[in-house]
């Protein structure tokens, strides 16, 4: 049948269910909730959110919590009043993630249950893994603080042991401690007996029939598929230390065997030491060759003469104009052989800002990574000139532990559409918006139902974040 909807102004068909196929407050819900049983990493940082339409690009200011310390006191000493603080910490609202698909005039004969199931559900799990990548894409820049080895064949139980030292050893809150683990290391940690023998664990037999690794040493240990988990195939240039023993802390290492000139800005590993190394210069012989490099942030093992150094072919940006700061788009690059991995460290330069590849089809670009683009976890902090070198982070695992107050995601609704012709709603539980809008798109004969939200993502305080490397 047709009615009358004093609301558009216009005349719409109906059909047994269309209090719900149009009813966009009731998409809004469905897809906060889908959102948020989807969300790993997303649900376990500190979540700032306030109910203030904010448009893409405002900056807002969240908190980062101050500290306290105790005084001692005696019966006869009045009490010492500390400031009850929190530094005001600047994050621009620079992810405006959306999902858009189209029901089709047959389909809206369907019930809403059949709806979410079909279209709803899996675009709202594909907003989830968005906002996890974005939260994991700053583990890199916790690299100052690490544990274990890259390419370590098999993780025990001391690499997680080690997680709790280090972050013992920098003061972190007992409580909300977690560590996101790549599937691989899951299932390494999985073969440990202590992780799920019902006796030993002492959770009757939970983590052996779920698979779950649970809680262990203080930690809440989670699965992520986002974790970076970079496999072998980049292109690399191999040469040795040239020096005998080297002591921890060394940044200036010697090195030979090396053909041509090294790139600085390119990252390596060093068998012995096994950590990310940031190049930051070089020295050439006369028939330049590198000899030298100065690596960041040094040493972390001592290695011996011969040790092999590794280094991860860069790559250039490929754009004469550059790129802005804030560009949040697929940036052009040449110069690879093989492409950067979904998840791989990613530096522009030898500016320190840090940064992920992530997945994706940018409406400029064909499939990122490739030997040709890139897109990042989030826009650029700073702009970047054409020819730029490109690094590329070692492989190996990128497993990321911290406290909720290590790192912020940022959320807030939306404005509502003032044009006509269209339904649309914001909802928010508190924590998180979730804008719908439904609109007809009269030569595609359907109802566009477009799903966006509105958020941003901001280190608060690196030492309370380590990297467990494998």
């Amino acid at each position: 049948m047709l009615k009358f909807s004093p609301k558009l102004y216009s005349w719409e068909r109906t059909y047994a269910n269309d209090n719900d196929a149009y009813v966009p407050e009731k998409w809004a819900l469905e897809s906060l909730m889908i959102l948020k049983e989807n969300m790993v990493a997303g649900n376990l940082v500190h979540r700032d959110f306030q109910d203030e339409i904010q448009d893409y690009g405002d900056v807002v200011n969240t908190r980062q919590p101050g500290t306290f310390t105790a005084v001692r006191k005696t019966d006869t000493d009045d009490v010492t009043n500390q400031d009850a603080t929190a530094t005001n910490v600047a994050v621009p609202l620079d992810q405006h993630l959306h999902i858009s698909f189209m029901l089709k005039d047959g389909e809206m004969s369907k019930s809403f249950k059949d709806l979410v199931t079909e279209h709803l559900e899996p675009a709202i799990v594909g907003m989830a893994q968005a906002m996890d990548q974005i939260v994991i894409g700053q583990s890199y820049q916790f690299l100052g603080n690490v544990v274990g080895k890259l390419e370590t064949t098999t993780l025990t139980r001391q690499s997680v042991i080690d997680v709790r030292e280090k972050m013992n050893d920098n003061n972190v809150p007992f409580q909300g401690r977690n560590l996101l683990v790549s599937s691989a290391v899951e299932g390494q940690l999985l073969n440990i007996a202590d992780f799920v023998n019902a006796e030993k664990v002492g959770d009757d037999g939970t983590a052996l029939r779920e698979g779950s690794l649970g809680r262990k040493f203080g930690i809440d240990i989670y699965m992520d598929q986002f974790v970076p988990s970079i496999a072998i195939g980049n292109s690399i240039t191999s040469g040795a230390i040239n020096g005998g023993n080297l002591i921890v802390g060394s940044t200036t290492l010697t090195v030979d065997g090396f053909t041509g000139s090294l790139t600085a800005g390119s990252w390596c590993t060093i068998v012995g030491d096994m950590i990310p190394q940031f190049i930051t210069s070089i020295s050439d012989d006369t028939s330049g060759n590198t000899t030298a490099i100065v690596v960041s942030p040094g040493l972390a093992t001592a290695v011996v003469d011969d040790a092999v150094v590794t280094v991860y072919d860069p790559g250039a940006v490929n754009l004469l104009a550059g790129y802005a700061a804030a560009y949040g788009k697929a940036i052009i690059v040449d110069g690879f052989t093989v492409s950067a991995r979904q998840g791989q460290l990613i530096t522009f330069g030898t500016a320190t800002n840090k940064y992920q590849a992530i997945n994706s089809l940018d409406a400029d670009s064909a499939a990122v990574p490739s030997t040709t683009g890139l897109v990042l976890d989030r826009p650029l902090d700073a702009g970047i000139v054409n020819d730029a070198v490109v690094g590329i982070g070692p492989q190996g695992e990128y497993c990321f532990g911290f406290h909720r107050n290590a790192l912020s995601l940022v959320n807030r609704p939306l404005a509502l559409p003032e044009s006509g012709g269209v339904l649309a709603s914001v909802i928010n539980d508190g924590t998180t918006a979730m804008r719908v809008v439904i609109d007809y798109d009269s030569k595609s004969q359907g109802h566009r139902v477009t799903v966006d939200t509105l958020c941003g993502v901001k280190v608060l305080n690196t030492s309370l974040g380590v990297v467990m490397l494998g």
